[in-house]
């Protein structure tokens, strides 16, 4: 069961001088909650050129690996609400149609040939880029893919250009590449690569395929898990039914459209409304009305307060730290072997959604980072001190802000290091000790089978 999306993260997307922030600014951003303006941040319509804290460190430090979690892009929406017409919004790729990219004709004819890459069972049969005139439910629009053009192209002028973490002669040992099964995930990561690499070149893309959205691989017999996701939907549930303010405009959106109340909700009409509001295009209406602003706002809100009790009660947090330890181990134990000299898998790439960001945030304790927007990009840098080089520091970024230390493993560090970055060993005891220690375990299988107290 997926968890409804909540808020955006906050930041200032409207002065192309200042730094994207997660920290809210008090002298930039609206002084209350604005649903408006969060639903803008959680579009993130590409306008602006992005600046970003990726790539920095002192000058005696080596980059010698990066480990990208990505949501997919925009995309249509999962959901219709019933009796009114799909927003009108077209998957077809057009280069002179805005949003666009540089390299978005050259991509869409590399897309199209006949590709030689390695993909798992079910990823081969999927399409490479969007191709509908009238988008498919859950497809990625060319906003979406403009969204990953942009972040790999962001990311090559830092890691390649700068860092030269691949040289023009990359093999396919030093990429590790993994999707979840859906077209969206698929496409969102052959646009960042594309515009990523030195030379991209199908024969070296092996993508493996990912059946669990949370990316748990072998690891997802977890009871206790499961446990904290239903308590969290209780919670949810909860929070819902007392608001009067979201029951009134359930029930009025109700009526303009024709069906029972229960059966609107059911069709969680906030994911349709925000791909309405995405594309600026005009909100339903039927004989009886027009769905509103005001009843966006009103739901909008309730997602932002939603987010914020969330943080309070602690048991997503519970949920997340089960949900998320397979794949933050498998990071682990990838920046470990890289440390000790291993020159494989030293770009990695996770392409996923809101349901596997959101948890990895959570779980790293990094608490004002709110719900992922459409493509958003977390950065595992793993960086060697060129004066001690068997010393290895990381540092992680979350849609180019620099959140390494409001981790809970590495804020005390902050206070008394010159270095801005985080001992490797730090994040390693976390991942595999200290993870478990509120649920008084020692192990991930012990902590997904001891009731709580």
């Amino acid at each position: 069961v997926h968890l409804i999306p909540v808020n955006p993260i906050r930041e200032d997307g409207l002065n192309p001088k200042s730094r994207k922030r997660i920290m809210p600014d008090l002298l930039t951003e609206p002084p209350a909650i604005d649903p408006v303006y969060e639903a803008r941040v959680y579009c993130n319509i590409p306008t602006i050129a992005e600046r970003s804290m990726e790539g920095h460190a002192p000058h005696y430090f080596k980059l010698v690996s990066v480990q990208v979690l990505i949501r997919h892009g925009d995309r249509y929406p999962l959901y219709a609400i019933p009796k009114t017409k799909r927003p009108d919004i077209d998957c077809m790729l057009v280069p002179n149609r805005k949003p666009s990219h540089p390299q978005l004709e050259a991509f869409i004819k590399q897309m199209s040939k006949g590709s030689a890459a390695q993909m798992d069972g079910p990823l081969s049969s999927l399409p490479r880029y969007p191709s509908h005139s009238l988008c498919e439910m859950g497809e990625l629009t060319q906003t979406g893919v403009v969204q990953h053009l942009r972040n790999g192209q962001l990311l090559r002028e830092i890691y390649i250009n700068k860092h030269k973490l691949l040289l023009s002669d990359w093999t396919t040992k030093q990429l590790y590449l993994e999707t979840t099964g859906k077209s969206r995930t698929l496409q969102s990561a052959l646009a960042l690569l594309y515009t990523f690499l030195p030379d991209f070149d199908w024969k070296k893309i092996n993508m493996r395929h990912q059946w669990s959205t949370i990316f748990c691989s072998g690891s997802c017999d977890c009871p206790m898990r499961n446990h904290y996701l239903e308590e969290e939907q209780r919670r949810q549930y909860s929070l819902r039914v007392k608001n009067n303010d979201l029951e009134k405009i359930y029930v009025d959106m109700a009526k303009i459209v024709g069906i029972p109340t229960r059966q609107l909700r059911a069709s969680n009409p906030i994911d349709s409304l925000l791909c309405y509001f995405c594309h600026n295009v005009s909100f339903p209406c039927t004989k009886t009305g027009c769905i509103s602003m005001e009843h966006f706002k009103v739901i909008k809100r309730h997602q932002l307060e939603d987010e914020r009790e969330r943080q309070e009660k602690k048991l997503y947090f519970f949920y997340a730290l089960l949900a998320t330890h397979p794949l933050l181990n498998q990071t682990v134990n990838r920046l470990q072997r890289i440390a000790e000299g291993k020159k494989e898998e030293v770009f990695v790439l996770y392409s996923a959604h809101d349901v596997t960001l959101s948890p990895v945030l959570s779980a790293l304790g990094i608490t004002e980072a709110r719900f992922p927007r459409f493509a958003a990009r977390l950065v595992f840098e793993l960086w060697q001190d060129g004066k001690r080089p068997k010393e290895h520091f990381i540092r992680i970024l979350y849609n180019g802000a620099d959140v390494t230390f409001l981790t809970s493993f590495c804020k005390d560090y902050y206070k008394h290091s010159s270095k801005p970055m985080c001992p490797l060993e730090k994040f390693v005891s976390f991942v595999k000790r200290d993870m478990f220690l509120v649920f008084n375990s020692t192990s991930y299988y012990d902590a997904c089978r001891r009731r709580p107290l």
